[in-house]
C-alpha cells in the first residue's frame, strides 16, 4: 500500500461538529481576539490543510520505519521525506493559523486550531511534534519580557525554529518535583543551566537552524519540590539580543532512544552544561516555573487525546475500506447453503460490531475533545487563562482535559486491535497501516502524564479544588438533556440510558467520596474506573445531541442523508452498548476493597 494513501480525514464529522452542533461560526469566529476568520474561510482551510495532510504529508508516515532518524556526533539527521514534509507544512502557511494577528497569524480560536491538528496528526504523528516551537513562541508571546519577545518571536516563526519542552530526568520520571538540573543566576535573566533531562520529545534534529528548548530546573537555594522549580528559555544555539545567532550553547544530545513506535519522533537524552556552560533566559524574569510549564502541558495533554482520536478514526477508515473490498463467505443466515454467493465482510454481523465500536468511539473521542477545545474558545473570549471573567470556563476545561487524554488514550489502544481484527491475518502485515498505528500510538497512554496520573489529576485536584461543583454542574447538564425533549420521540430510549447513566455516575461518585474516610488508597484503585465512567457519560451525552442535530437536518439536507444516519446509529449504539457500563462500574467502586494492599511484596 502506498503511504500517501494511508490516511483517510473524517471531515465531514469534524465540520459536523464544529459549524452544526458547536456553531463556532456565530460563537466564536471572528470575536476579539481572534481574527477575522468567518465560517466559509474556516471551512476552506480546513479543506485545504485535509488535501495538504492527505497528498502531501502522509508520504513521510512510515519512511521512519526504515529510515529512522540517526544520531551522528551529537546531532540528529532525519529522513528526507520527514523534512520535506515539514517543509510543505510551513509553506503551506499552516503554521500561522493560530498565530496571534499582532505576530503575523490567523487568530484562528482553539476549536479551529485543534481540528486542523487533528489532520496533521492522523496523517503523521511524528511530524506534529516537531510544530512545537510554534506554540513556543505564544508562550513566549504570552509569559516574557519585551526584550525576550524581540530576541526570539520574529525568528521561531519565520525561519521556522522548531522546540521542546524539557521536564523528565532520569531518576524522577513523572515526579517532577524530584528534578535535580541546576541553575546558576549569570546576570540579568541569563543563567546557566546544568544536569541531564530524558525523553525529550524532538530535543534534537537537523529539521531547523536552531531549537528552543523550555528547562525546568532548580535555581541554587530554591526549595525542594516543584515550587522551587524555574522555568528558562535555552536555544541549541545562543540567540543575541538583536536575534542574530551566536555560538553552540552546549546542549548536547547524548543518547536516542529506540522504541516500539512513534520512530519519527527524535525521543532524546540531553544534556546541559558538560564540560562548558549552557545558558538560558529566566522566562518572564519570575521564579514560576511550574505555572509556566504548565501552559505547554495542558496543550501537551490535549494534543496526545486527539492524536489518539486521530488514529482511532484512520484506523476505522482502514478497516472499513478492507471491509468493503474483502469478499469471504456467504451471508451468515445462508451459511448451509454451499451455492449461496459470496459477500463481502461488511455484511457479516461481527464486522459491523466491530465497525461500529471503532465508528462510535471514534466520533465520541472527536465530540469531546472539541466540545473542550469550543470551552477553550470561551476562555478566551472571556480574557484568557487565570482571568477572572474566564473562572466558569476555565476550571471547566481544567476538569475536562484528563478525559480527553487520559481516556482517549486508552480507548484507542483497545479499539486499534479492532481495527487489525478486521483486516484478519492481513492486519498482521506491515503491508497495511494499522499495525504501525497500534505501535505509534500506546505512547499515548504513557506520556504526558500516564493514565493514573490523568485519575489523580482529575480527582484530587480538579474535583476536590471546588468539592465537585464543576463536575455536578456539567453533569446537571447531562441530566437536562437526559430529561429533556431533544431529539424527540426517536431518542426517547437513548436519553432514558442516558439518564440511567448519569444516575449510576452519581451514585459512583458518592459511595467512592464515602470510602475516602477508611483510605485514599480508594482513589488510588478506583481511580481509572472513575475516569473512564465519568468520560463515558459526557461522550453519550455529547452523541445523543449530535444526533438530535442529525434528525434535524434529515429533514432539510436529504442528500447528507447517510451521513446523518450513521450519526444517529452510533448514539444509538453508544447508548444501548457501552452507557450500561455505568451501572457495573458503580457496583465495583462499591465493592472495592483495600485487600490488595496487605499483600506481601515477596507474594507478588
Amino acid at each position: 500500500m502506498s503511504s500517501s494513501l494511508h490516511y483517510t480525514p473524517n471531515l465531514r464529522d469534524i465540520e459536523f461538529n464544529l459549524f452544526e452542533f458547536l456553531d463556532i461560526g456565530h460563537t466564536s469566529l471572528g470575536k476579539a481576539p481572534f481574527g477575522d476568520l468567518d465560517e466559509t474561510a474556516a471551512r476552506q482551510t480546513l479543506q485545504t490543510f485535509a488535501q495538504l495532510c492527505t497528498q502531501e504529508l502522509a508520504k513521510s508516515f512510515d519512511e521512519s520505519e526504515h529510515n529512522p532518524p540517526k544520531l551522528e556526533n551529537g546531532e540528529v539527521k532525519l529522513p528526507p521525506g520527514l523534512k520535506a514534509a515539514m517543509g510543505a507544512y510551513y509553506d503551506a502557511g499552516m503554521h500561522l493559523l493560530e498565530t496571534p494577528p499582532h505576530l503575523g497569524g490567523l487568530g484562528a480560536p482553539p476549536s479551529l486550531g485543534w481540528a486542523a491538528f487533528e489532520l496533521l496528526l492522523g496523517s503523521n504523528p511524528a511530524l506534529a511534534f516537531f510544530t512545537l516551537g510554534n506554540l513556543l513562541a505564544r508562550v513566549i508571546d504570552k509569559l516574557g519580557t519585551e526584550s525576550q519577545k524581540k530576541r526570539f518571536l520574529p525568528h521561531i516563526l519565520d525561519k521556522r525554529w522548531s522546540g521542546s519542552m524539557v521536564l523528565t530526568e532520569p531518576d524522577a520520571g513523572s515526579d517532577v518535583g524530584a528534578a535535580r538540573t541546576k541553575a546558576r543566576h549569570v546576570d540579568g535573566d541569563v543563567w546557566e543551566i546544568e544536569g541531564v533531562k530524558r525523553f525529550i520529545t524532538n530535543g534534537e534534529s537537523d529539521i531547523a537552524e536552531n531549537i528552543v528548548h523550555m528547562v525546568l530546573a532548580r535555581p541554587d537555594g530554591a526549595a525542594p519540590g516543584t515550587k522551587g522549580l524555574s522555568l528558562f528559555v535555552v536555544p541549541k544555539y545562543w540567540v543575541n539580543e538583536d536575534g542574530s545567532l551566536g555560538e553552540h550553547n552546549n546542549v548536547v544530545c547524548t543518547k536516542l532512544e529506540k522504541k516500539m513506535g512513534l520512530k519519527g519522533s527524535v525521543t532524546c537524552e540531553l544534556t546541559f552544561g558538560d564540560g562548558k556552560p549552557t545558558r538560558g533566559l529566566l522566562l518572564g524574569e519570575v521564579h514560576d516555573g511550574i505555572r509556566q510549564m504548565f501552559h505547554i502541558i495542558e496543550n501537551a495533554r490535549m494534543a496526545v487525546g486527539l492524536k489518539s482520536m486521530a488514529a482511532l478514526s484512520a484506523g476505522y477508515f482502514r478497516a472499513l475500506s478492507f471491509a468493503k473490498d474483502r469478499v469471504q463467505g456467504s451471508d451468515l443466515g445462508k451459511a448451509r447453503d454451499k451455492t449461496a454467493p459470496r459477500v463481502n465482510i461488511l455484511q457479516h454481523p461481527d464486522v459491523r460490531r466491530m465497525l461500529m465500536a471503532q465508528k462510535a468511539h471514534a466520533e465520541g473521542l472527536r465530540a469531546l475533545a472539541l466540545f473542550t477545545a469550543s470551552v477553550q474558545d470561551q476562555v478566551e473570549l472571556q480574557g484568557g487563562h487565570r482571568s477572572t471573567a474566564a473562572g466558569e470556563a476555565d476550571v471547566l476545561n481544567d476538569m475536562l482535559l484528563p478525559l480527553v487524554k487520559g481516556y482517549s488514550s486508552e480507548k484507542a489502544y483497545e479499539l486499534l486491535s479492532l481495527s487489525l481484527q478486521v483486516h484478519g491475518g492481513s492486519g498482521f502485515l506491515t503491508d497495511y497501516p494499522v499495525e504501525q498505528y497500534i505501535r505509534d500510538q500506546k505512547i499515548d497512554s504513557l506520556y504526558e502524564g500516564t493514565t493514573h496520573i490523568q485519575a489523580l489529576d482529575l480527582l484530587m485536584r480538579k474535583v476536590a479544588r471546588d468539592g465537585g461543583a464543576t463536575l455536578m454542574g456539567l453533569l446537571e447538564r447531562v441530566r437536562a438533556t437526559a430529561d429533556g425533549d431533544e431529539g424527540g420521540p426517536e431518542l426517547k430510549t437513548e436519553r432514558a440510558a442516558l439518564g440511567e447513566a448519569v444516575g449510576q455516575l452519581q451514585t459512583l461518585l458518592g459511595t467512592l467520596m464515602g470510602k475516602l474516610g477508611e483510605s485514599v488508597y480508594h482513589v488510588g484503585f478506583q481511580g481509572n474506573r472513575v475516569l473512564f465512567a465519568v468520560a463515558e457519560v459526557i461522550i453519550g451525552w455529547l452523541l445523543v445531541r449530535h444526533a438530535a442535530v442529525a434528525l434535524e437536518r434529515m429533514k432539510t439536507n436529504p442528500g447528507d442523508k447517510a451521513f446523518y444516519g450513521g450519526k444517529v446509529a452510533s448514539a444509538r449504539w453508544y447508548c444501548h452498548e457501552v452507557l450500561p457500563g455505568i451501572a457495573h462500574a458503580a457496583r465495583m467502586v462499591e465493592n472495592g476493597n483495600l485487600d490488595l494492599m496487605e499483600v506481601p511484596e515477596e507474594s507478588f
